[in-house]
């Protein structure tokens, strides 16, 4: 089943086989980067497949290798680039035992079922390690594989709001708000990447792969980094902030006659660029707006100039003069916007695989290159054609 040759001889994880027990988001992006990076990687999926094949509208309709034309929804295409897919029914003995051979031979299991669930079925770690000693396993749940919510499902929402991000996310005075993408799913898939790149290379040198607990309320916790600080700083609890930053000022969204934009001068250097470039050269010496400290003391009152001033500016006028200026500033683009924007297209984020759009790992290596050859897979495609 698995390919003799790497998909592409060049990129990094040429020649890995990792085998995909998982669904939904963490545990296929994370098999995506993989892919993205030349791994082998083959999604088992039950016989009704990968849930997110139904997460729409939106719908992707396109010929499969069978001829048919497959109706799938978006949000299935965003995870699992690159893959192949095979169906099995683990309560099917022959099609268990074929996801069981596989395993004996691959590099690396990425799995996403709720803690214990696999090991009804041999799949987990402990049943398989022994007749493949060298395997990488990497589980992915909400909770971890211990602690008292381990036998729990994790969701990215919930997370969101367990893991304190919610409280950090919207305007001070505002509900606490989610994120506009599942930063809890997506981060715990680039973690677990990273988790299985960092095992394989400790597999060199003891020659022994090993079982990897990821949680998706660890990963977030993670992400808290300087909020976290501040509350072992302080003992209290950072403040829901909007667009604004607790510890640089001015720092946020200003108007313009047509829109709004993002204005971070973050140092003296640069808030005197910005007032300069605004007409509001007083500023700088004024005691109120000395510095940093002050900048914060009085940032209402400061920001209320800096709105007046950008205010009777364009977008197109204000971002120009910031670039002239070296102020670091920028727009707030719709998605539209963002891959029409001539640094993402000079970057090529946007890919095209026979005909399918999306949006690459974010990887550029000199003397490498990632393997982006093939769209998502149909439902079991390769049970029909095996590419050996």
């Amino acid at each position: 089943m698995w390919f003799e040759q790497p998909r592409n001889p060049n990129s990094p994880l040429a020649g890995l086989k990792v085998l995909e027990l998982a669904r939904v988001l963490a545990g296929p992006f994370c098999g995506q980067i993989l892919a993205d990076l030349g791994a082998d990687v083959v999604k088992v999926e039950s016989p009704q497949g990968d849930g997110t094949r139904f997460w729409g509208p939106p719908w992707v309709e396109r010929e499969g290798t069978d001829g048919i034309v497959h109706r799938e929804a978006a949000y299935y295409h965003a995870c699992n680039r690159g893959k192949r897919s095979i169906i099995a029914d683990f309560g099917n003995p022959a099609e268990l035992e074929r996801v069981k051979a596989l395993a004996a031979e691959a590099d690396v299991v990425l799995e996403n079922f709720k803690t214990g669930s696999l090991a009804k079925f041999g799949l987990d770690y402990a049943a398989l390690a022994p007749a493949n000693p060298r395997l990488v396993y990497c589980s992915i749940t909400g909770f971890g594989h211990d602690g008292p919510r381990a036998h729990e499902a994790g969701y990215d929402f919930v997370i969101q709001g367990m893991s304190g991000f919610m409280s950090l996310t919207g305007e001070p005075n505002g509900v606490p708000v989610k994120m506009g993408i599942s930063i809890s799913d997506l981060s715990t898939g680039v973690w677990s990447a990273n988790a299985v790149q960092a095992a394989l290379l400790m597999r060199e040198r003891t020659g022994m792969g090993q079982h990897i607990d990821m949680s998706l309320l660890d990963c977030s916790v993670s992400l808290l980094s300087n909020q976290a600080s501040y509350l072992f700083t302080t003992g209290e609890n950072p403040p829901r902030m909007g667009n604004a930053h607790a510890q640089v000022a001015p720092y946020g969204v200003f108007p313009t006659s047509d829109g709004h934009v993002i204005l971070a001068p973050a140092n003296d250097r640069l808030f005197a660029r910005l007032m300069c470039m605004l007409g509001l050269d007083g500023l700088v010496h004024d005691p109120r707006f000395a510095d940093n400290g002050a900048r914060i003391a009085n940032a209402a009152e400061l920001d209320g100039m800096i709105a007046e001033a950008t205010a009777r500016m364009t977008k197109a006028e204000l971002l120009e003069a910031c670039h002239q200026h070296g102020v670091p500033a920028g727009p707030i683009n719709r998605l539209d916007e963002v891959f029409a924007d001539p640094q993402v297209r000079a970057r090529g984020m946007q890919v095209e695989l026979n005909g399918m759009l999306g949006v690459r790992s974010p990887f550029t290596f000199s003397d490498a290159e990632l393997a982006l050859d093939t769209p998502s897979p149909t439902l079991g495609q390769d049970d029909r054609s095996d590419p050996d």
